[in-house]
């Protein structure tokens, strides 16, 4: 495990050198979405029709921030579940983004996708939005604002901790995690 800077976007260079357990400050553009979003983004794919925005490597926050209060660029922003966006991100990362932040377990199918194309899954802290929105320096909203705060938005951050829970060879932080309690309760 290693504690360190990460500079995105996320290449496949770079997603090489991340583990599963490494500590990483993360800094550079995110993309917010969640379950609706993701959906959106997907029913434009199946259409044929470009994402609002490049998805080659980049990295997808899931998360639907609180408005900002007078003199804040976002409100409070914690990672939601992601598993409620595992029936979509195979997909995304076939149309090239490469790295998701957020909370919780991911399905297999996830697991495989990210083998496939070399994805990354960051984990945030739940229950530290207020804290997180600290690292956003920038946000600005890009498409599906009828979705209020689903809608996609894109984000500066700087230096925001986070863990990486899966790598790209499918090593997973938390079944790891797991088995090294259970042997030690042995």
């Amino acid at each position: 495990m290693e504690r360190r800077r990460v500079e995105l976007p996320l290449t496949e260079e770079l997603a090489r050198t991340l583990h599963a357990g490494d500590q990483v400050l993360l800094t550079g553009t995110v993309y917010t979405s969640r379950d609706a979003g993701h959906k959106r983004m997907c029913e434009t794919l199946a259409k044929g029709e470009p994402l609002p925005f490049d998805p080659t490597d980049a990295t997808i926050y899931y998360v639907g921030p609180a408005p900002a209060k007078p003199g804040q660029v976002i409100g409070s922003a914690g990672p939601t579940t992601s598993g409620r966006m595992d029936a979509y991100a195979p997909t995304l990362m076939r149309a090239g983004a490469r790295g998701m932040i957020g909370k919780g377990a991911r399905l297999p199918e996830v697991v495989e996708a990210m083998k496939q194309y070399s994805g990354v899954y960051f984990g945030a802290i739940g229950g530290a939005g207020a804290l997180l929105a600290k690292c956003i320096k920038k946000a600005e909203l890009i498409a599906y604002e009828d979705l209020g705060a689903e809608a996609l938005r894109k984000l500066y951050v700087e230096d925001m901790p986070l863990v990486v829970i899966i790598d790209r060879e499918g090593n997973n932080l938390y079944e790891a995690g797991r088995a090294e309690y259970l042997r030690r309760k042995l």
